[in-house]
């Protein structure tokens, strides 16, 4: 079967250019002088990811720029609770830094939106991300929302990937088979993996990743920048 459909994630795919957020968010903190080792700001990130998921005042009306504010205070938060940080200069330089990533994103997505609209002529498309409860405000901020037949994500549907359930309700969605959808996503343990277990064809955006997710013996079709979509659509 030929390509019908497309699923495409979020972060770290759309909105940095297949960079993964920890990458981007430590530029941030060496711009803005925020000083530590590789393994504390790994733990800082951790305890921010981790706090934004279990986050209760996370609105459907909150911005991009709200959820970094959020995420790097949490982050800030834990540097100073364990005595690397000055505890005053948490919401000031969290700002800062938050201003910085949020300029990254707002490029990347400009970037992309002619992509998209080229895509969707011919395909239709449905989001499928982790993310936490406010990504239809956030496509609406960067000009995407338009372009989705569906945004599935894991803080509504209670299910988050590498869960292959989410990837069968983006599926579901499409009203395809999973032969005849491409899953597009910058990570292959939440992207690229689930997506194949369940038949679809995949494309690997590559970019900084974190940890080992960008390693790996199996061969995987990889592309280095979004505009590649077209090309690789066109010899399938």
């Amino acid at each position: 079967m030929g390509i019908k459909g497309i699923i495409l994630d979020f972060g770290g795919t759309l909105d940095t250019g297949g960079d993964h957020w920890s990458t981007v968010i430590r530029d941030g903190w060496n711009k803005a002088g925020v000083v530590a080792d590789d393994a504390l700001f790994r733990e800082a990130y951790v305890f921010g990811e981790q706090g934004m998921e279990k986050a209760l005042n996370i609105l459907p009306t909150h911005t991009f720029s709200d959820i970094l504010n959020m995420k790097l205070q949490l982050e800030l938060q834990y540097l100073a609770q364990n005595g690397h940080f000055p505890p005053q200069q948490i919401q000031p330089k969290a700002a800062e830094i938050a201003e910085y990533c949020y300029g990254v994103a707002k490029e990347e997505t400009a970037k992309i939106i002619p992509i998209l609209e080229e895509l969707e002529k011919k395909y239709p498309m449905v989001m499928v991300s982790n993310f936490y409860g406010n990504l239809d405000t956030v496509l609406e901020e960067f000009g995407l929302s338009k372009l989705f037949k569906k945004v599935i994500e894991s803080a509504k549907v209670k299910v988050r990937k590498p869960d292959t359930a989410i990837m069968q309700l983006g599926i579901k969605a499409l009203g395809m088979q999973p032969a005849e959808v491409l899953v597009v996503g910058d990570s292959i343990k939440n992207d690229i993996e689930p997506a194949k277990k369940l038949g679809c064809h995949t494309l690997l955006l590559n970019g900084r990743k974190w940890g080992e997710d960008g390693l790996t013996d199996e061969e995987i079709d990889t592309i280095e920048n979004l505009d590649e979509i077209l090309g690789f659509l066109e010899i399938m």
